[in-house]
């Protein structure tokens, strides 16, 4: 009877202390459900990953356990508003998010009243940051990302693109016209059209680049879109080439392309084949990491494919940390201030700082193109900034 009193006390005595443990909170705002709900899973992988390698931060000297509160923003600027409120009432020091620049503005107005910081990982439209002075981002923008693309499709040897994009939807109308802007400037003929959200048929659309006499489509759009643009593009034996952006670099396109006589080539932020040290470790760890659960690989698309936005959520995740222990403190507003400064030198996608819009001070992409036999991206060249001009 006293062994088990003595026990029962110790137990009482230690159950305090464990329920003080002093915990961070950062706030995971990605959508994974919805048109970007593949892509927005594939971001939170690199999240969690990072968070399971480092799952405590020094902060003023005192470690914390580190806390993601994950909210679902449907791929949708309105829910969007609802998740970003709830992260704020949650009371969460930082953000990381969201895949999709939409989302990523329409959660901004939320962060910017509650004064919490954001870091971006692939949100491309530069009205994230330009609209919203607690928002920072970590991937390069569109501006970039279109003239990348513009100068590669010139380097096919082709002369008229045909862009087509949503109707209303502000990652791919952004990245379209900063395609268009430098295509034509490079001396081709752009013929745009948009799609409205939910359409399901793109024959009309493909038959007038046809008709037109385009030799390239540019169409970036979320992946729900463009696995059945790829699809109907084949089965109507195009020649030309399909383009987009780092949207179309997902397992749900290399899906809709596999067996498939088209060429699809996409730009992104990482390449698995990598050289750099740190980007080596961390696929190989990832890749373990992924092949040792079975809901992790689902989440990934059904394999082991490293994604471009799994290794930026790594990232995003330890410039957050990076951000708390430049700030020494757990409080939202001293973390802004302390953001500007942060340096982040070791990420897989290339040293991290930021300039005074709170963007990643960037200068190259990868283009990729799909093997449609293998089922896998292959490398096809980095373009850097220098390389455009």
């Amino acid at each position: 009877m006293k062994k088990w009193f003595t026990l029962l006390l110790v137990v009482v005595l230690v159950l305090p202390v464990l329920a003080l443990a002093d915990t961070v909170k950062i706030g995971v705002f990605e959508p994974s459900s919805g048109d970007n709900g593949a892509g927005g899973k594939q971001e939170v992988l690199g999240i969690q990953y990072a968070k399971e390698l480092r799952p405590t931060v020094t902060i003023g000297g005192v470690e914390y356990d580190v806390e993601l509160v994950e909210v679902d923003n449907q791929s949708d600027s309105s829910k969007a508003v609802t998740a970003a409120q709830e992260l704020a009432s949650n009371g969460v020091s930082l953000v990381l998010g969201s895949y999709g620049s939409g989302a990523s503005m329409a959660g901004g107005d939320v962060f910017a009243e509650a004064q919490i910081p954001a870091i971006g990982l692939s949100c491309t439209n530069p009205n994230v940051t330009l609209l919203c002075d607690y928002y920072w981002r970590i991937c390069f923008l569109d501006p970039f990302q279109g003239s990348v693309m513009a100068n590669f499709a010139k380097s096919l040897g082709t002369s008229k693109a045909y862009v087509l994009t949503m109707l209303g939807e502000d990652y791919g109308n952004g990245l379209g016209y900063y395609f268009t802007t430098a295509f034509e400037a490079l001396g081709g003929t752009v013929i745009a059209e948009t799609f409205p959200e939910g359409n399901s048929d793109f024959t009309a659309y493909i038959n007038k680049a046809v008709a037109e006499g385009c030799d390239v489509v540019f169409a970036p759009c979320a992946t729900t879109y463009a696995s059945l643009i790829i699809d109907q593009a084949a089965s109507a034996s195009v020649t030309f080439p399909l383009l987009a952006g780092d949207t179309w670099e997902s397992s749900v396109i290399l899906e809709a392309a596999a067996g498939k006589n088209i060429d699809v080539y996409v730009s992104t932020f990482f390449d698995e084949n990598d050289d750099a040290a740190y980007a080596k470790e961390f696929v190989t760890g990832f890749k373990a990491w992924l092949n040792a659960n079975a809901d992790k690989k689902t989440n990934n698309g059904g394999n082991d494919i490293v994604a471009a936005v799994s290794a930026l959520g790594f990232d995003g995740y330890n410039v957050a940390l990076a951000a708390l222990e430049a700030a020494g403190s757990t409080d939202p507003q001293a973390i802004a201030e302390a953001l500007p400064s942060v340096v982040y030198e070791t990420a897989v996608t290339g040293s991290i700082s930021f300039d005074e819009n709170g963007d990643a001070v960037k200068d190259s992409a990868f283009v990729k193109k799909a093997n449609t036999e293998t089922v896998s991206f292959d490398f096809v060249k980095t373009q850097t900034v220098a390389g455009l001009e």
